[in-house]
């Protein structure tokens, strides 16, 4: 059993506090950059705890997560969607194994294919299957963290969605798309 100041733990409190301050982001591009950080502290979080599925994933999702920052590809987005059924297929054993990879299905159509409040909404579907996911594995600390996320990324979304209905009527063609 690992310790609560074991050097896997502390990769993954960097994890969580990475995955608050991502979905606090109001911008894309911040978000992206964030949610790298996360997803590199949480690939080495699972390594150190001897999860290799959970550590080939996080390794998918830092790389989609920067990937998408210059890209908007479908085609790229088919590629990462392709590697988690891959994944899926070499690693599920049960089928609650399949949400992570859903979830991170969802993750990467979200940045690839949207922006601002829609791409926020298909994060917190992931989300919603990583909390299954934690529920089903007996992880609290996961479930936690995941519960904090949904809770974040609710918040951001009322925020954008708050400031997208302040903008004038007749600026609207004028609104960022991060709002959108």
């Amino acid at each position: 059993m690992q310790g609560w100041l074991d050097t896997a733990q502390l990769f993954g409190y960097a994890a969580f506090v990475l995955g608050v301050a991502s979905f606090l982001q109001k911008t894309d591009r911040r978000f992206k950059i964030f949610m790298a950080l996360e997803c590199s502290a949480y690939m080495a979080h699972f390594m150190l705890l001897g999860n290799p599925s959970a550590a080939a994933s996080s390794l998918v999702s830092v790389t989609r997560s920067v990937v998408s920052i210059y890209t908007r590809s479908v085609w790229i987005a088919l590629i990462f969607v392709g590697i988690n059924v891959a994944l899926g297929f070499k690693l599920a054993t049960v089928w609650w194994n399949w949400l992570p990879l859903m979830a991170s299905t969802a993750g990467t159509l979200a940045m690839f294919l949207f922006t601002g409040i829609r791409m926020r909404l298909l994060m917190l579907l992931g989300t919603l299957f990583w909390i299954a996911n934690n529920v089903l594995s007996g992880s609290i600390g996961g479930t936690a963290l995941e519960v904090i996320i949904a809770a974040t990324n609710s918040y951001t979304i009322y925020r954008l969605w708050a400031q997208a209905r302040r903008v004038p009527a007749n600026t609207q063609g004028a609104v960022s798309p991060d709002l959108a």
